[in-house]
C-alpha cells in the first residue's frame, strides 16, 4: 500500500495480505498457532530471524493489522496490542520499570490507573509521585535521581484537564525520562502525542476506537526500542489481544474519522446548552472558551472530543437522581460508544478513592460525565435537561 495516501485513507485501505481466496475484507484468523514448512523455518522464527507467526499470544494477522493501523495513525514506529486498556497501562509500566525505580504520574487519571500506581506498583518496589495536572513547579520538584517515566492523560479522566504536550515533551527530554501518554479521550484523530515528544502512547481501544461498546482491547505504540521490551514482557506474561477483537477494532478504524466528527459536534452543542441550565454549577469541555486550558486545547487538538462533564447542583443525591431520571442516555461505566452515556464518577469509577483524593483531582460530589453519542443532538439535550429538572425536585 502506497505511503503517499493520507493516514485517514490508510486506516481504511491498509490490511493483512490477501489470501488465495481474494477476499475483499480481511478474514478472521481464529487459530492458536501457526505451522512451518520445515524445522529450519521454525528455528529461525523462534530466533527472530524472520517474521513468521508462531503463536497468537505472540502475533496474529488480525492483531498485526490493527497494530499497523494504530502506528500509522499515531505516527509511531511500532506497537503491541493487549487484551484491555489497563493491560496496556500495566504492561508499559512493568516492562520498563524495575525495583528501585520512580515514576511521576498526573494525579488526575482513570481510577484503575490511580490504584495501580498507588497500590500495586509499590509492591514491586516501584514508587510514584502524584502531581497536579498543570502545576509545572510540582512536576519539576517531583524529579528524583531514580525517576524513569512520566505518565499522564490529556484530556484527563473525568475532569477534562488539558496538559500542554509540548511542555511535557520538553520537560521529559530535559530530564531524560520516558514520556508515556494516555491518548484515549482524544484519539489519534484529534491529537498525536508523538508529534510533541511522547515516547509511548496508550489507548483503551474499548472506547472510541471500537466506538460501539462491543469488545475490549488496548494498544501501546511508540519508540521501537521501548516497544521491543514491552513485546517481550507481554509475550511472556500473556495479556494478548484476541484475533476476533482485533478484527472488530481494525474494521472500526475505517469509520473513526466520520464518527469522531459527529461526536465532537454533538459534545460541543450539549456543552453550550448546559451552560444555560440553572441546575448546573459549571460545565467543562476542552473547546468551550471558559475552559481553563482552552488555548492549549486549541494548540494541540483538532476538536474537543466526545466527553464533557458538569456539576449538577445538589451533590451526590442530585447526581443519583439525575442518572435515575434519564430515559435515552445509557447509565454504564463505559464511554466512547455510538450511544450517549452518563456516569457519576464519585460513586462509580473513582469510588475507591477517598473523598479527599477525589476532591484533590476535581471530582466533586455532583460531577457528571457525559460521553456524547451519535444520536440526534436535540434528543441528547432534551433527555439531559429533563433529567436535570427531575433531579432538582
Amino acid at each position: 500500500m502506497s505511503n503517499e495516501l493520507d493516514p485517514l485513507s490508510l486506516a481504511i485501505r491498509l490490511r493483512a495480505p490477501q489470501t488465495l481466496q481474494k477476499e475483499h475484507s480481511t478474514p478472521l484468523y481464529l487459530t492458536s498457532s501457526f505451522t512451518f514448512d520445515d524445522a529450519e523455518m521454525m528455528r529461525a522464527a523462534f530466533a527472530d530471524e524472520n517474521d513468521e507467526n508462531i503463536y497468537s499470544r505472540f502475533s496474529n494477522p488480525n492483531v498485526d493489522e490493527f497494530i499497523a493501523k494504530m502506528c500509522m495513525l499515531e505516527g509511531a514506529e511500532d506497537g503491541f496490542a493487549t487484551s484491555t486498556g489497563m493491560a496496556a497501562v500495566f504492561g508499559s509500566f512493568m516492562a520498563l520499570l524495575k525495583q528501585g525505580d520512580h515514576m511521576i504520574c498526573c494525579s488526575s487519571v482513570f481510577g484503575s490507573t490511580f490504584t495501580t500506581v498507588t497500590k500495586f506498583l509499590p509492591r514491586y518496589g516501584i514508587t510514584c509521585t502524584l502531581v497536579a495536572a498543570n502545576d509545572k513547579e510540582a512536576w519539576e520538584a517531583a524529579v528524583q535521581p531514580n525517576t524513569k517515566m512520566v505518565y499522564l492523560e490529556t484530556p484527563t479522566n473525568p475532569q477534562l484537564e488539558i496538559i500542554d504536550l509540548e511542555w511535557a515533551g520538553q520537560f521529559t527530554k530535559k530530564h531524560k525520562l520516558i514520556l508515556n501518554v494516555d491518548n484515549c479521550f482524544a484519539t489519534p484523530l484529534l491529537q498525536r502525542p508523538v508529534d510533541f515528544g511522547a515516547d509511548l502512547v496508550i489507548h483503551s481501544a474499548t472506547k472510541w476506537i471500537d466506538g460501539q461498546g462491543r469488545v475490549l482491547g488496548g494498544v501501546i505504540v511508540g519508540r521501537a526500542d521501548l516497544i521491543k521490551e514491552i513485546y517481550l514482557f507481554c509475550r511472556n506474561t500473556g495479556p494478548a489481544m484476541s484475533p476476533f477483537n482485533a478484527w472488530v477494532l481494525s474494521k472500526s478504524l475505517e469509520t473513526l474519522d466520520v464518527r469522531m466528527q459527529r461526536h465532537c459536534e454533538n459534545a460541543l452543542q450539549v456543552a453550550k446548552a448546559l451552560q444555560q441550565n440553572e441546575s448546573v454549577s459549571w460545565v467543562k469541555y476542552p473547546f468551550l472558551e471558559g475552559h481553563p486550558q482552552y488555548d492549549i486545547a486549541l494548540k494541540q487538538m483538532k476538536a474537543g472530543g466526545g466527553v464533557l462533564c458538569f456539576e449538577v447542583k445538589g451533590g451526590v443525591e442530585a447526581g443519583r437522581k439525575f442518572l435515575n431520571a434519564l430515559n435515552m442516555l445509557s447509565v454504564t461505566a463505559n464511554l466512547g460508544d455510538s450511544r450517549s452515556i452518563a456516569s457519576h464518577p464519585a460513586s462509580t469509577t473513582h469510588s475507591k478513592l477517598t473523598e479527599k483524593e477525589r476532591l484533590a483531582v476535581g471530582i466533586t460530589p455532583g460531577l457528571i460525565r457525559i460521553s456524547t453519542g451519535l444520536e440526534k443532538v436535540t434528543d441528547i439535550i432534551a433527555d439531559i435537561e429533563q433529567a436535570l429538572a427531575a433531579a432538582a425536585v
